[in-house]
């Protein structure tokens, strides 16, 4: 079998946001069939957490929601950028950051924003980080990741066709 097409999802300390997304994104891969052909993962920019659980509100919110919620939290490294098809930033920063971390010209062009790949983002591109705030913050990125993960999805199938 060959190798699957592989997405990682970045926030900063990979206890938030990019386990929502994770999760979300790893159901809709399942749902479209995909599994065996799309590794999704996620990591943070910043290792504070490495080893550690989901925030309780992060798992909270995706257990109610019928989400995965095991998760260790982990770093990313910029060695991955080899192993990786597309890299998804949770916001402007960590698209600036992980660009700046990519070994080559064309790895950084393997970074871009989850919201971009929402139709409705409307130019509002930025998942805003929920650790500071109450759980409906919490929420809020779970909409957003799952209004993206469609679009994502698409674009996934589009690059694999294109690699067939």
């Amino acid at each position: 079998m060959a190798t699957p097409y592989s997405v990682c999802f970045v926030c900063t300390g990979n206890i938030c946001r990019s386990p929502i997304a994770e999760s979300v994104f790893r159901a809709q891969v399942a749902r479209a069939g995909l599994a065996d052909l799309v590794s999704v993962e996620s990591a943070g920019t910043g290792g504070w957490h490495e080893g550690d659980p989901a925030d309780p509100r992060t798992v909270s919110v995706l257990d109610e929601h019928g989400y995965e919620t095991s998760h260790t939290a982990r770093q990313f490294h910029a060695s991955w950028f080899s192993r990786l098809d597309l890299v998804i930033a949770l916001d402007e920063g960590h698209l600036r950051e992980l660009r700046r971390l990519a070994p080559t010209r064309a790895e950084a062009t393997k970074v871009r924003l989850l919201r971009s790949y929402d139709p409705n983002a409307a130019g509002d591109l930025e998942v805003p980080d929920p650790y500071y705030g109450g759980r409906e913050g919490f929420e809020d990125c779970l909409e957003m990741a799952e209004a993206a993960s469609e679009g994502l999805l698409d674009a996934v199938r589009n690059e694999m066709e294109r690699a067939a």
